[in-house]
C-alpha cells in the first residue's frame, strides 16, 4: 500500500472514530436502559439473527454457556428477550427479542440516525451526492466481504 493511500485511510478512520465519539455523547436510549454492555451485545446479536440458541450466543460472545444463561435470565427479567423450545430439537432453547427488545434496538438506531441526519442537513447538495456514492460503494464492498467464507482478518 503506498504512503498516500495509507495516510488517507488513517485520516478517514480517525475522523470516523471522532465522529462516533460526538454521536455517542447523546445516545440516551443506551444510557436510559438498565442493561449492561454484555446484555446489550446479546440483544444486538439476537436482533441481527432473529432467533439464536444459547450455544450460538456463547460462541459469538466467547463465553461459557453458564454465563449466557445468566445474561439471558436478566434480559428475560427486563422483558427484552424470551426463550422458547426449538421446534426442530426440543433440547435446545431459542432466544428471541420481545416487543420491548425490538423497541430498544429501534430507539438506539433512530437516535443515531437522527444525529447523522441533522449533520447531513447542513451539507450542500454536491457533497451529499458524493457522500451517497461513497457510502453505496462502501456498502457494496461490505456486503461482499461479509458473505460467509469471504471475510478475512
Amino acid at each position: 500500500m503506498d504512503d498516500e493511500r495509507a495516510d488517507l485511510i488513517r485520516r478517514i478512520t480517525e475522523t470516523q472514530r471522532d465522529l462516533g465519539r460526538f454521536l455517542a455523547m447523546d445516545r440516551s436510549p443506551l444510557f436510559d436502559s438498565n442493561v449492561t454492555l454484555r446484555q446489550l451485545k446479546v440483544v444486538m446479536l439476537v436482533h441481527f439473527h432473529g432467533s439464536v440458541s444459547g450455544q450460538d450466543l456463547a460462541h459469538s460472545l466467547g463465553v461459557g454457556l453458564g454465563t449466557v444463561t445468566g445474561l439471558v435470565d436478566r434480559l428475560v427479567g427486563h422483558g427484552l428477550v424470551s426463550r422458547h423450545e426449538d421446534p426442530n430439537d426440543r433440547r435446545v432453547r431459542r432466544i428471541e427479542l420481545t416487543e420491548a427488545g425490538r423497541e430498544l434496538v429501534e430507539q438506539i438506531n433512530d437516535t443515531g440516525q437522527g444525529h447523522i441526519r441533522r449533520i447531513m442537513e447542513c451539507l450542500d447538495l454536491d457533497t451529499l451526492k458524493m457522500m451517497a456514492a461513497v457510502t453505496e460503494k462502501i456498502h457494496e464492498i461490505a456486503a461482499t466481504l461479509t458473505r460467509p467464507g469471504s471475510f478475512t482478518s
